[in-house]
């Protein structure tokens, strides 16, 4: 009988041990199922496999947008009815200068016509206004089962391996990244892997299909240590972090996906990239949508550890109206390596940044 205390104060031990199990276990599982509950909007592609390491190429000439036809100027059909010289008798031939055309009537000197017999059809058109997230348009062109066209457009799976540096607040940053593109069919994933040692980790991902317009984005998610942030964007509306609903601007692209947009519309001549011009799409980001242009602002000989000197395009984002933190990214195109951006410097304010260039790039 004198074991007998000892004894209830073992199993007094035994069961707070179980309850204090169980209870971790329960935390747990809660946390577990926040997680999933979190990311469920993702569904990851299978891991690519790459057979080839990419080199610099002279690159392929850009197509050219066709250029509509003007319609037929009135005043020339208008000329045309005026009566035409007679025809010289035949001794004045030889001396006579040879009758000018009918549609020489509309030469430049010649009082013009009225407006109604003339529209501005030789002026370049307007450029047509920035969509507005207060209306979207119909979201039929990227509508489930559309015949595609272009995919094999678009490049082959792709990962673009960059050395990091940068600064934060007294101290140099080190580390490194990724920007890895997969797409299946008509499904793409794009995923920035941004890793600083010992200080912080940030994974960017954009899936949604591949139209003949371009990348229709359907799940953004950003994760950091604290915990994810995402947008899911549906066919005429996007869903943001906190809950609030807001239209679905056109050819809205995420925080991911204008990486690889503007790649390829530059590659299929799309967009120009040229010095002086600019770039403009609606952007969605967890926090709301907003209106960003990218002016191409220089071209650049950039120093590449593993693939040399790099001819690129420099393009800088426009301070936006609204701004949502002081985050900004330049991004850097390269025409020889297929278009894709060899370097990216992101800002988080004047004090602090990070400066990707690319270092080894591999394809399926």
């Amino acid at each position: 009988m004198a074991g007998g205390p000892h004894l209830k104060r073992a199993r007094g031990r035994l069961l707070a041990l179980l309850a204090a199990v169980l209870l971790l276990h329960i935390f747990a599982i809660q946390w577990l199922a926040g997680q999933l509950q979190q990311v469920s909007l993702l569904q990851p592609l299978a891991p690519p496999m790459f057979t080839r390491v990419l080199s610099q190429q002279a690159p392929p000439a850009v197509p050219v947008a066709p250029v509509p036809a003007a319609a037929p100027v009135k005043r020339a059909v208008v000329a045309s009815t005026r009566p035409v010289p007679a025809a010289p008798r035949p001794q004045e031939a030889a001396s006579a200068p040879e009758p000018a055309p009918a549609v020489a009537a509309a030469a430049p000197d010649e009082p013009p016509q009225p407006a109604l017999e003339e529209p501005a059809v030789a002026a370049a058109p307007a450029p047509a206004p920035a969509p507005s997230a207060a209306s979207p348009p119909e979201p039929a062109a990227s509508a489930p089962g559309m015949a595609l066209a272009g995919l094999d457009s678009w490049p082959a799976d792709t990962r673009l391996n960059y050395r990091l540096g940068g600064q934060f607040r007294s101290g140099e940053l080190h580390g490194n990244a990724r920007v890895q593109w997969q797409r299946e069919g008509d499904r793409y994933q794009t995923r920035i892997d941004i890793d600083v040692t010992l200080l912080a980790s940030l994974v960017l991902t954009s899936q949604g299909e591949v139209t003949p317009q371009g990348l229709f984005p359907r799940a953004y998610e950003e994760l950091r240590r604290s915990g994810p942030r995402t947008a899911k964007l549906g066919e005429s509306s996007v869903v943001l972090d906190d809950g609030r609903s807001v239209p679905r601007p056109q050819g809205v692209q995420d925080t991911a996906s204008q990486f690889v947009e503007l790649g390829h519309r530059f590659a299929t001549g799309q967009d120009a990239l040229e010095v002086g011009r600019s770039v403009s799409f609606w952007l969605a980001r967890p926090g709301g949508v907003d209106l960003w242009t990218y002016d191409i602002v220089g071209r650049e000989t950039l120093q590449s550890p593993g693939l040399g000197g790099i001819d690129a395009f420099h393009l800088k984002p426009r301070r936006i109206t609204n701004p949502r933190g002081n985050i900004t990214a330049e991004i850097w195109f390269a025409p020889s390596l297929q278009y894709l951006p060899v370097r990216i410097r992101v800002a988080m304010g004047d004090a602090t940044y990070v400066d990707l260039m690319v270092d080894r790039i591999e394809q399926r």
